[in-house]
Order: structure tokens, then sequence, then C-alpha cells
């Protein structure tokens, strides 16, 4: 079997589950192409692991490349002739649709709704496009949780689902005995080269990994931050990623906050973190959390659609605040950090939690049962193929 991959620029998150998703696919025998920007990460890195990689030049926003953008991708599925095409979030999720419009087996993954990220108007038409190209176009609609599964229904979003966490790739974020215990020994070791690169007193570091957009929240950690500093002298805080937000944020920050900027590996900062925060305003289920966790540290997110199907039972209490609230996620990051043991214990069963709930390889396996089902005979007998 042969999956195409159509995946817009400029997400990470949704680059590494792709990049992870790609690696599990080939390890079972399929033959995996990615349309993607060129010169990204993501396409260096879905070509070490052995995929196909066909430059797809587009924007992250719909506009009047939009027709060319297409255009581009019907030439890549003339080309590769794919089993299945999957298209990853809002962008590729309309190009890739519009450009095969049904004549080849369509898989759709949100990663979040795109009349999430929009208001008024704009929010209604992505709610009516989601609507039609969902009936018309789409085989399957892949959640990475039954909140966002939920959220399209409410939408009238009427589709084929299917739910399937994210998964991490467990080996390369899991600590050893002794890091994941959170030991001083461990946080001298190849994380304390990280710490090493925040300057300021030895306090507790805080570590956010996201893009650096409204999404994310970023903002509202900024706004809190001054106060958990007051209340735990010496706390410092990372934000790691790049994005639209970027200069603004900067130019908000107090002293105490370091821009790491993007990183092609993040293990190490989560491992330097004494505590990781998410403070997205909306998700599917975001990736960064499950990343921390598989490297034993404790997180703190907001209760946006996936926090709560992420989170090991019992963990709402500490690590689950309300988005866009700066005092409730001051009051959380003041006890976390004032609690270092239950910062420990949190962190043990998280990374226990990821090992037996999110391994990449079991979500790699539920969505080869999708495409076995969405590219069966039955459904490629009244499709017609792509004009050459």
């Amino acid at each position: 079997m042969t999956a195409l991959h159509v995946v817009q620029p400029g997400d990470g998150g949704v680059a590494r589950v792709v990049t992870d998703m790609v690696g599990a696919q080939l390890a079972q025998g399929l033959r995996v192409a990615v349309a993607c920007p060129p010169g990204t990460p993501l396409a260096a890195a879905v070509r070490a692991r052995g995929a196909e990689v066909h430059p797809w030049r587009a924007g992250r926003d719909p506009g009047l490349r939009l027709v060319a953008e297409s255009r581009r991708v019907a030439e890549i599925v003339a080309l590769v002739r794919p089993d299945l095409v999957h298209a990853h979030s809002a962008k590729a999720g309309l190009a890739a649709r519009v450009a095969v419009r049904g004549r080849v087996p369509t898989v759709y993954q949100p990663h979040a709704w795109s009349f999430e990220a929009v208001g008024g108007a704009m929010a209604a038409l992505a709610r009516g496009w989601e609507r039609w190209a969902a009936a018309r176009w789409t085989d399957r609609v892949v959640c990475v949780s039954e909140a966002e599964r939920r959220r399209g229904e409410d939408a009238g979003v009427r589709a084929a689902w299917s739910v399937i966490h994210n998964g991490v790739d467990v080996g390369r974020f899991t600590a050893g005995p002794a890091e994941a215990r959170g030991t001083p020994e461990a946080r001298g070791q190849a994380p304390g080269r990280a710490r090493g690169q925040v300057p300021g007193p030895a306090g507790p570091l805080v570590v956010c990994v996201g893009r650096l957009c409204r999404q994310k929240g970023q903002d509202v950690l900024l706004r809190a931050w001054p106060e958990v500093v007051a209340r735990v002298p010496g706390a410092r805080l990372v934000l790691v990623g790049d994005g639209p937000s970027a200069a603004g944020l900067r130019a908000s920050a107090p002293a105490s906050v370091r821009f790491a900027g993007a990183v092609d590996d993040t293990a190490p900062w989560y491992r330097a973190a004494d505590l990781v925060v998410l403070p997205s305003r909306w998700e599917g289920m975001a990736l960064a959390p499950l990343e921390a966790m598989a490297s034993g540290r404790p997180v703190l997110i907001t209760d946006v659609d996936g926090a709560r199907e992420c989170l090991p039972p019992g963990h709402e209490a500490h690590c689950l605040v309300p988005p866009d609230d700066p005092a409730a996620l001051t009051e959380a990051l003041t006890r976390l950090l004032r609690r270092p043991v239950l910062r420990r214990i949190l962190g043990r069963r998280a990374h226990q939690h990821v090992l037996d709930r999110f391994d990449v390889r079991r979500a790699g396996a539920a969505l080869a049962d999708v495409y076995r089902e969405v590219a069966a005979p039955r459904h490629r007998e009244t499709r017609e193929p792509i004009p050459q």
C-alpha cells in the first residue's frame, strides 16, 4: 500500500507527529510519500526515515495561491499514484481535498479544527467548508481525541470518524532510571547542558515547548510569570519554539524568561525542566505534554480538547487549569514549583502512563487499520483516476 501525506508548513507539533507516523508506517512495510514545503525540518526528517519527499510550496492560510497549491497536489498524486491521501491540518486538508475531490480514498486529520482559530464570519465559513468537504470528499476523519471528535460533531460535521490518540517515540524521550527519578545526579548530565544555557539563579526551571502563536497561549503565561517569580524567587522560564508572535512576546517578557528559539531536538529541554507548561487556547491533543511526560516530567496544561484524555488518572487537580486565565495559571505554577516531591511523583506516574498508552507504534497500528478500511477495493471501484 502507498500512502501520500500532505502537510502544511509551520506547525512543529504536527511535523513531529507526521515524522513519527511515517517512521512507523515504513516499519510496517508501507510505501510512504510526503508532500510538504521543501527545505523544512519535516522534509529532512521524513527523508532521513526513508520516505519519498515531494516539494509542495504552500502557505498556512487560504488565499489566491490556493488554486496553484491544489494543482500541485494533484500533480503529486498523479506522480505517486497512492492508494490513499492523508491530509494533515486545515490548509493541507483544503488543498488536498480540492485537488483529489474524492477520486482517491482520502483521510483528513484536522489536528484541531480550523473554525477554532477564527471568529465571526470566518468561523462560519470554516464550519461550512468542514461540513461540506467531510460529506463529499472525505472517507475518514481521524481525530486525535474524543473531545476533538465531539467538537466536530457539535459543529455539524458528519463523517466516518476514527479517534487515534497522538503517539510519541518513547525511546527518544524516555529517561534513564536516575533521570526519571529527577535526581540531582541525572540533572547534571546531558540535560544540564540545556539548563546551563539559562542565565540567572539556580531556581526551578519551567519549560514551554510550542509554536509562538496565539493558539499556544504563551502570552497568557508571560502575564502570569511576574507573580510566579515574586512567589517563587529564582524561578526561570524558557520558551522553546518560534512563530509569528515571537517579536511581541520578546518585547513583553521579563528578565527571568529566555527564548531558546526553534530547536532540532526538544528532548534535552524536557529533561532539563522541573515542570513543563503549555497554556494553549485550543488543541486537538497537544504533542508537547506527551513528550514531556515520556521524559518523566510533570506537566501543567489548559483544559482544552485532548487535555483530560492525555493526563494520567487523578492528575487533573494538580495539572489542569482553565484556558486564557493568568490568575489560575499563576496559582497552579506556584503550587507545583513549591512542591518538588509532588513534581517527582507526578513525573514518575506520567512517564509510565505514556509508556502504557501513547507509544507511537500503537498509534501507527491503529492508523494502518484505518488505511486498510478506506483503501479497500470496494472504495476504489467507484473512483475515477486523477487526470494526467
